[in-house]
């Protein structure tokens, strides 16, 4: 069973993440931003992650600390669900197109964090979710989960659309890095290591 289960609390936010790997797209998800919980619904979905997420934050500030702080935790249960790495494709990468909108999503599950985004994200609000809180995110996540990510707006426009087709683009991509591969003995590396 490739799992993560994460719990963290601080005095601005208190989460909750359980990760299966291996699962059918199922998820629970409460976060108390709606956009947010549509995104990491669909994060699930097309990752064929199970992921339940429970977070309450300081929403009367505003969306900052719980978007940056479910992506420390989910990262988090990643790299616990992932455990050595052993057998796992490593890499994986995917074009998501959202009408108008085009994203490429690439991972490396090197044990080397880097988060490298080329986008036009703006402060327009998604519902109470600023759009420009989806890098924090993103970030959060690949460096708390040790894989490198790059996002990269390929064809731009709607602001819904390029951030869903973000998180659909990083899921896909990710399922393909963590999928294990019958052919790779141990971690693949030639250094015969990750990280």
């Amino acid at each position: 069973m490739r799992m993560g289960q994460v719990s963290r609390t601080t005095g601005e936010t208190d989460i909750r993440v359980k990760l299966d790997l291996d699962g059918k797209g199922k998820s629970t998800i409460e976060t108390g931003i709606g956009f947010f919980d549509h995104m990491l619904t669909a994060f699930a979905k097309h990752g064929f992650f199970d992921l339940e997420v429970f977070a309450r934050g300081d929403l009367e500030v505003d969306a900052h600390h719980t978007v940056e702080d479910v992506g420390i935790v989910l990262g988090q249960a990643f790299a616990q669900a992932l455990g050595s790495k052993s057998g796992i494709a490593r890499f994986g990468n995917a074009f998501v197109p959202m009408d108008e909108v085009l994203v490429m999503a690439a991972v490396d599950i090197s044990g080397r964090p880097c988060a490298v985004f080329s986008w036009n994200l703006t402060s327009e609000m998604l519902g109470a979710f600023p759009a420009v809180l989806a890098e924090e995110f993103f970030r959060s996540l690949a460096f708390n989960a040790g894989i490198t990510l790059h996002i990269r707006e390929i064809a731009g426009g709607n602001m819904h659309h390029l951030v869903e087709a973000a998180f659909k683009a990083a899921a896909r991509a990710l399922a393909q890095a963590c999928a294990l591969d019958p052919r790779v003995e141990g971690q693949l590396s030639t250094k015969g290591r990750l990280g």
